[in-house]
């Protein structure tokens, strides 16, 4: 694969700006491009297949190129996903690259990436240098033997605990751990992960299970909602709200002597949809609108066709109009997503 020369996107003629905007008045600011669907894990509540790609992966240039038009349409924060987004050869380059374009507004911009960690530690100080702003560790046990069970590859937890270390001291801050919570399968988990983010300096998210895994295992009665976080979180120390700022999903909690910070992910109980402002991009260049959408939009297909720069973004403000009003979790006429997560990027 031909790689693009550093710093030749850059040069490129950006198209004429024009803020994305959905027709419920969001407006669209971060985009979530996964670059594989190709995990080292196989986390139990995730996917029950090989770590192969079941979708294509397309080159590091395409991603390159879709990443341009989307922030010279307003995008200001790029997310690289998965999969595992680490397994990915190019994925420095690409951050290199990114770390190059400037937003509408002519700020830098925001990129951060999340990942399981499993190979982080080798890599965190090569992706600061490129240009990652910040990371996002998926982790759901601290303690290890459960960690095992959970992600069914051995000696997993010691590299993504030094993973986390690494990151720290790359100055990839603020490094965030994300844990999916389970009734009854590392719920006991939730006093221990407080605390993990107060011996680690690490901002703990805990996330509502989504009905995306790939054995459609999810039930309401699996989900550990907010309050139930928050009133198992007070049996080992009370936490205060901080609270949520513009477009964040996570509502923010600090511990009474201002040590370590906790955040719950409560699309289920507390949906956020009204301030959404993501669309999501997966690996083989189909827009997603929501998490949960059905539907998607093939941006790789404009690219073969041709299309150029000015097309393309025509192409995405349309669909970007179509973005679903919300999420219909738990209702009667609830749909799952076209994919699962893995496939769609976290």
């Amino acid at each position: 694969m031909m790689m693009i020369p550093m710093g030749v996107l850059s040069e490129l003629p950006r198209v004429k700006p024009s803020r994305l905007k959905d027709k419920h008045g969001r407006n669209i600011t971060d985009l979530r491009i996964a670059i594989t669907d190709r995990c080292n894990y196989r986390c139990v509540y995730c996917r029950t297949g090989n770590d192969g790609a079941s979708f294509p992966e397309l080159p590091i240039e395409d991603y390159l190129r879709m990443a341009r038009v989307f922030v010279s349409l307003g995008i200001e924060k790029v997310r690289l996903t998965g999969g595992e987004p680490l397994l990915r050869k190019g994925l420095v380059e690409l951050i290199q690259e990114l770390s190059m374009l400037k937003t509408v507004g002519g700020e830098s911009l925001d990129i951060a990436l999340t990942t399981n960690g499993h190979l982080l530690a080798g890599m965190a100080q090569s992706l600061k240098n490129a240009g990652l702003s910040r990371v996002t560790v998926s982790m759901d046990a601290v303690d290890p033997e459960k960690f095992q069970r959970i992600v069914r590859v051995p000696g997993g937890y010691e590299n993504v605990r030094e993973g986390i270390r690494e990151a720290k001291r790359a100055g990839l801050m603020p490094v965030k751990v994300n844990c999916v919570l389970l009734r009854g399968f590392n719920d006991d988990q939730i006093a221990a992960f407080g605390k993990f983010a107060r011996e680690e300096d690490v901002a703990v998210r805990f996330i509502e299970f989504m009905p995306l895994e790939e054995d459609r295992v999810w039930t309401p009665e699996v989900v550990i909602t907010e309050q139930e976080i928050l009133c198992r979180m007070a049996e080992f120390m009370p936490l205060e709200l901080i609270g949520r700022t513009g477009s964040e999903t996570s509502r923010r909690y600090r511990f009474g002597d201002g040590v370590g910070e906790i955040g719950i992910i409560a699309p289920v109980s507390s949906p956020f949809c009204g301030h959404c402002s993501r669309v999501r991009l997966t690996s083989d260049g189909k827009i997603r609108t929501c998490l949960f959408s059905v539907f998607e939009h093939d941006l790789y297909a404009q690219m073969r066709r041709g299309t150029d720069d000015a097309g393309l973004a025509d192409y995405i403000r349309n669909v970007v109009m179509m973005k679903e009003a919300r999420h219909h979790i738990g209702e009667p006429d609830f749909v799952p997503a076209s994919r699962t997560m893995v496939h769609i990027g976290g």
